[in-house]
């Protein structure tokens, strides 16, 4: 028995052999690309069921003032739509880096990104500037429910962005060290998305708590 498992082990070693098996290509059998797309679409999916809870939220508790100020006397729009305009650059920004990195320029990839990012900090600096004038009013999260659910929309996606630059300016490092490669491509495209999807929920902040804010 001893001698037949001997035997075939012995062949299958040759035939690995014969056929040039190299472990490195066995792994990559077991993880293919798309898994790694598919599995950041599920981690926005459930990102996506985060954000709906706190709009649902906002929406039952966003006219429980308790004796406090409004949306009306808060909100200072203009300031509002110029943090909107950053954000919205910064994605077409972002979408010139990707078309960049298409056509292997490495550098016009850096730099595209580079500015997605300084777009990504004058919004979170906008809006830091907008809570820290609110505090100061005495609007802070605990003055009313409204406020609550203000600050934790609001604050979600803010942390939400901060994520998005600090692994913005780790794949740059990435980029600049390695280049283009297969796996800093589809890096970059998950980024992408994310990206892409605070966008759209920013316009949805920005229409329901801002614009219809303001209304009577």
């Amino acid at each position: 028995m001893s001698e037949m498992t001997a035997t075939f082990a012995h062949a299958t070693s040759d035939a690995v052999q014969a056929e040039g098996f190299d472990s490195r290509w066995h792994v990559r059998d077991h993880h293919p690309e798309n898994g790694t797309l598919l599995g950041f679409w599920l981690y926005l999916m459930s990102d996506c069921l985060v954000f709906a809870c706190l709009f649902a939220a906002y929406a039952v508790l966003g006219r429980s003032y308790a004796g406090g100020p409004t949306g009306a006397e808060l909100f200072d729009l203009p300031l509002v739509g110029m943090n909107t305009a950053l954000l919205l650059l910064s994605s077409i920004t972002y979408g010139v880096a990707m078309f960049a990195a298409q056509r292997k320029q490495l550098n016009q990839t850096l730099l595209w990104l580079g500015i997605t990012g300084l777009f990504g900090l004058g919004f979170l600096t906008l809006e830091m500037t907008e809570f820290a004038h609110l505090i100061a009013e005495g609007a802070g999260p605990q003055r009313s429910a409204f406020l609550t659910a203000f600050f934790s929309l609001v604050g979600t996606h803010g942390l939400h962005v901060l994520f998005g630059i600090v692994w913005l300016v780790t794949l740059m490092f990435q980029l600049k060290k390695h280049g283009l490669r297969p796996e800093n491509n589809r890096r970059l495209m998950c980024l992408s998305m994310f990206w892409h999807f605070l966008d759209v929920v920013w316009v949805g902040v920005f229409t329901f708590v801002y614009l219809m804010g303001v209304l009577p």
